[in-house]
């Protein structure tokens, strides 16, 4: 188990540090340690809670979150996770797609960012319409979207970088608590407990390394570094997860 927190914590400080939760990778840190793949979502969901909440709320406080078109994607796939929550899955087919995820989810990290609006992509408009899919899969086996959401935000130029950062920590905090509740219907209270009882030190962990790594990661090391660092990770341990299937 102190393995297990401390790379829970170094997870949060590093995916904080760029504006997500990281509940991919807590997903696979724990099928990888052999916890029962039923409560690895509201593990995982919960973690992303605890993380983007305070980031949610400082991007808020500073006027920068896009609200019009953070609400627009967000109420589009809200429905959708708590629907993910609720649906039964096997072993089998959760692990394939959450190590799946993780792959591209290193890939995303990956993609230029870019530094100011620009000129908005044609195509720009089409992507609050996979908003639903990324909300699915969020409730589905515990991953927020907004990490495949952000890279097609950037790409798009559709706002300047903190202004897609503050809608991706939007975007997974709501698509979060909407995935835990559908989690919570379809296990019950039983396995709630289950995971509250395996999971309260993880917790701690992230709520410390999330807030150390929103606040002081980016004033000691460039943002492509922490970027490169945290997709070196997250590949390492979703080809990790995929080969021992």
């Amino acid at each position: 188990m102190p393995l297990l927190i401390a790379a829970f914590f170094i997870t949060a400080l590093l995916y904080a540090s760029v504006g997500f939760g990281g509940g991919s990778t807590y997903n696979a840190l724990l099928a990888l340690s052999g916890v029962d793949y039923r409560i690895l979502p509201l593990l995982a969901l919960s973690c992303n809670i605890i993380v983007v909440a305070g980031s949610t709320l400082r991007f808020a406080r500073a006027g920068i979150t896009p609200w019009r078109g953070a609400l627009f994607m967000t109420a589009l796939a809200a429905p959708a996770a708590l629907l993910g929550g609720l649906t039964p899955i096997g072993e089998g087919a959760f692990l394939a797609i959450l190590g799946a995820s993780l792959v591209l989810t290193a890939m995303t990290m990956l993609l230029p960012v870019s530094e100011g609006e620009g000129e908005a992509r044609r195509w720009a408009r089409f992507i609050p319409l996979g908003a639903a899919p990324l909300g699915y899969l969020a409730g589905l086996v515990g991953i927020g979207g907004g990490i495949f959401l952000a890279p097609l935000l950037h790409l798009a130029r559709w706002r300047e970088a903190r202004a897609i950062a503050a809608t991706a920590s939007f975007f997974i905090l709501v698509n979060s608590l909407f995935g835990l509740a559908g989690q919570v219907l379809k296990g019950g209270e039983g396995r709630f407990l289950a995971a509250f009882d395996i999971g309260l030190p993880l917790l701690v962990a992230v709520a410390i390394g999330g807030q150390i790594g929103s606040l002081l990661a980016l004033k000691f090391m460039p943002q492509r570094w922490i970027r490169w660092g945290t997709a070196g990770l997250t590949l390492w341990v979703g080809l990790r997860l995929l080969f021992a299937m």
